[in-house]
């Protein structure tokens, strides 16, 4: 059978089948320099929610305890994995010898100006920059990106542009998002704040993660039609 008929087959099941947020979306032609982001908090949420990963569907993680809300659209990028590459580039930043990969996909935040009644959406996202953040030995970079057109934040090519206070905000809301008043030392570290160039140098390796981790995307409709018995 040709690539033709991968192509038919590949068709047909998006007609069929919902595309896992994960691993059935793509992160989008142009990426990293443009990416798809699934979104799942926005900054209305009082409850964080996540991505189930085994289902594709969003699930109630926690209540958020505290008083801090997420200060921008928060979610992931598709096809991304957060592991050795990622966490080699946090050690070579950072110092830190022991640190690992989460084993999530890659965290993004996204600039807009314009509320979203609910998560579990995807929209088309600018990387600018990023925080370096280290939660417990474990690299957990946050992107950050400008939703694409935004009329307010569609114009910011690079993390030096964006309102201080905003950067400043997101700092604050993931250095203390988990922390009780009564922990002392902090388990979350912010090692770096880092520009456009540094952020598209971290989502290339996590999408080289991923594709150590789970394979070629390109590969599994052609290797779903040899398990039918295609060939």
């Amino acid at each position: 059978m040709s690539e033709d008929d991968d192509k038919a087959l590949h068709n047909l099941l998006s007609l069929l089948f919902q595309a896992h947020p994960w691993h059935g979306v793509t992160p989008g032609e142009g990426a990293p320099g443009v990416v798809n982001a699934y979104i799942e908090i926005v900054p209305t949420d009082a409850v964080k929610y996540e991505l189930d990963k085994t289902s594709g569907h969003l699930k109630v993680d926690r209540p958020q305890r505290f008083s801090s809300f997420p200060p921008t659209l928060y979610g992931f990028i598709p096809q991304t994995f957060c592991g050795d590459r990622v966490a080699e580039l946090c050690r070579e930043r950072t110092g830190g010898a022991q640190i690992r990969g989460d084993g999530d996909p890659m965290d993004i935040c996204v600039l807009t100006e314009r509320p979203a009644a609910h998560a579990g959406f995807l929209v088309r996202a600018r990387p600018i920059g990023g925080l370096r953040m280290i939660d417990g030995r474990e690299a957990d970079d946050k992107i950050i990106a400008v939703l694409e057109k935004d009329v307010s934040y569609g114009h910011i090519n690079d993390l030096a542009e964006a309102p201080a206070g905003l950067v400043e905000r997101l700092q604050h809301y993931f250095l203390t998002y988990k922390q009780l008043p009564h922990e002392s030392p902090r388990r979350v570290e912010i090692a770096e704040v880092y520009d456009r160039a540094a952020a598209l140098e971290t989502i290339a390796r996590s999408f080289d993660d991923y594709r150590a981790r789970y394979g070629e995307p390109e590969t599994r409709v052609s290797s779903l039609r040899r398990l039918l018995g295609g060939e």
